[in-house]
């Protein structure tokens, strides 16, 4: 059986990402995940919230079934 493979052209948070400097941050889902690296991508709070802003994914890491993004946020909606 192979491994599940999902492929995101989002970036949803659940408010589980960790800053690494000032707009790089680091984020880990459960599961194998594709992700378009060195393109812009919006990013999500929750799947259906308001996009919380643009970011470009610089690294994309498998790993004990889980998949850890490191990207840049390079624009910042605000939220009123």
């Amino acid at each position: 059986m192979g491994m599940p493979m999902e492929l995101n052209t989002m970036i949803v948070t659940k408010g589980n990402e960790t800053r690494e400097e000032e707009n790089r941050f680091v984020l880990t889902k459960n599961g194998y995940r594709l992700y378009p690296i060195d393109i812009p991508i919006a990013v999500y709070k929750v799947k259906d919230s308001e996009q919380s802003g643009i970011a470009i994914i610089e690294k994309v890491e498998w790993q004990n079934d889980t998949t850890t993004i490191t990207y840049t946020l390079v624009s910042l909606k605000s939220t009123n």
